[in-house]
C-alpha cells in the first residue's frame, strides 16, 4: 500500500440503480453522504425518458441537498448530423434546466467511423459544432472515450489533440473511466483535462479483457481486476480534483433491494485502500 493521498469525492450515477425514481435515487445519495448525482436519458420508466420536466427533477434535487453533476449522455456525438444537433440542443436544454453543469458525450461505437482521418475529421466536426451549443447553456461538455475495440473514440490522447485543434479547452473536458481504461490500455491519464471519473470494477475471473462488457461492471471491491485503486491514486496524486462516480451496469448491482450497504461499503474500501 503507497503513501496516502487525499480521500476522493465520490458521487453516484443513476445507472446503479435505475429502478429507482428520482427522488428515491436523490434520498439514496444522501444516505451515503454524496452531494452530487448523474442522471440519465436512457432510462425506461425514469426522468429523462419519461417526459418528466427538468424543473421538477431539479427542484426533487434541491429539496434532498444533492447537485446534479452531469445527465449522462449524447450518444454518437461523434456522428454529426441534423438528428444529432437535434438530440444536443435538447437535451443540452434539458440539462441548463435542470442546472446540471455538464453533459457526457459518448462516441459512436458499433464498429463505424474507425477509420485513420476519419474519425479524427468526425471528431473535431462535432467538437466545433456542439461548442456554441454548449456555450449558450454554460455547459461543459464531457468527452468520454470507449476501450471497446469497436469504438471509434478510444484514445484519450487523441480526444486532448481533438480538443486542442478546435481551441475547445474550456468548454470541453475527458471523462476518465477506469474500465474504459483498461480496455483501451491507454497508460496516459491527462488528469489536468480530465472533468468527470467513472469508476466500476471486474470481478469475473473467467472473463478475457477483450471480451468485457458493460454487464460484467460492478462496484469495486479487493477481487477488481481493473487496477481501480491504481488509476484512482494516480489521478489524485497528479493533481485531479473532480467527483469519481459509481457507474456499474451490472444486473446484480442493479437489483439490489438494499444498495445503500453495499455502495458504503466499496466506499470505505476504496478510502481504506488509499489511506
Amino acid at each position: 500500500m503507497g503513501a496516502a493521498v487525499s480521500q476522493p469525492v465520490f458521487a453516484i450515477n443513476h445507472i446503479t440503480t435505475p429502478k429507482l425514481g428520482p427522488a428515491a435515487f436523490f434520498k439514496l445519495a444522501t444516505e451515503l453522504g454524496l452531494s452530487n448525482v448523474e442522471i440519465r436519458n436512457d432510462l425506461d420508466a425514469n426522468a429523462i425518458i419519461d417526459g418528466t420536466p427538468a424543473v421538477e427533477i431539479r427542484k426533487l434535487a434541491e429539496a434532498a441537498g444533492v447537485r446534479i453533476a452531469t445527465i449522462n449522455a449524447l450518444q454518437r456525438f461523434n456522428e454529426w448530423t441534423p438528428e444529432r444537433e437535434r438530440e444536443a440542443i435538447e437535451l443540452a436544454d434539458y440539462a441548463r434546466d435542470v442546472g446540471a453543469a455538464a453533459l457526457v458525450l459518448v462516441p459512436v461505437n458499433d464498429g463505424t467511423g474507425q477509420a485513420d482521418g476519419e474519425r479524427q475529421a468526425n471528431l473535431r466536426e462535432a467538437l466545433t459544432a456542439l461548442e456554441p451549443i454548449l456555450e449558450a447553456r454554460d455547459l461543459l461538455g464531457f468527452v468520454e472515450p470507449l476501450g471497446f475495440e469497436i469504438c471509434s473514440l478510444r484514445s484519450k490522447r487523441e480526444a486532448v489533440e481533438a480538443i486542442d485543434a478546435v481551441g475547445g479547452q474550456d468548454r470541453f473536458k475527458l471523462v476518465h473511466d477506469t474500465f474504459h481504461h483498461h480496455l483501451a490500455g491507454e497508460p496516459a491519464l491527462f488528469p489536468q483535462i480530465t472533468g468527470l471519473v467513472h469508476i466500476s470494477g471486474v470481478t469475473d475471473a473467467d472473463v478475457s479483457v477483450s471480451d468485457m462488457r458493460d454487464p460484467h461492471r460492478v462496484l469495486v471491491d479487493e477481487r477488481d481486476r481493473l487496477g481501480n485503486i491504481d488509476q484512482i491514486r494516480s489521478l489524485l496524486e497528479q493533481g485531479y480534483a473532480g467527483l469519481f462516480s459509481f457507474e456499474p451496469f451490472a444486473a446484480e448491482v442493479q437489483q439490489l433491494t438494499d444498495p445503500a450497504d453495499v455502495i458504503s461499503a466499496s466506499i470505505g474500501w476504496i478510502n481504506a485502500r488509499l489511506g
